[in-house]
């Protein structure tokens, strides 16, 4: 899986997030919005909103969180969070990161 960051211009002063292409397996093409990035435990974490669910019902898209690794070749990729206990800490910063964005 590879990672290209597109930036959006600045629409009607909406938030507006980078634009990450993710090929999948198969070499799909994938669009996400880059909402946050995360340090946990020495490891970074993106968390990733699929643009096409979100012009579908962007009430019901869901968040994904994805590993930044190294690849065989030693260049950066992103990669899908296989350790169970990893996985709580990383959503649990999430939520923690939302929490706080709500109170402001």
């Amino acid at each position: 899986m590879s990672d290209e960051i597109n930036k959006q211009d600045d629409l009607d002063d909406e938030e507006v997030f980078d634009v990450i292409v993710l090929n999948d397996d198969e070499g799909n093409e994938n669009e996400f919005m880059h909402l946050a990035t995360l340090e946990v435990e020495g490891s970074t974490y993106f968390v990733l909103l699929p643009v096409e669910e979100t012009e579908e019902d962007e009430e019901e898209a869901e968040a994904i969180i994805l590993k930044l690794g190294k690849d065989e070749n030693g260049e950066d990729m992103l990669m899908d969070i296989e350790d169970d206990e990893e996985w709580e800490k990383v959503a649990d910063a999430w939520e923690e990161m939302e929490d706080e964005f709500d109170e402001e």
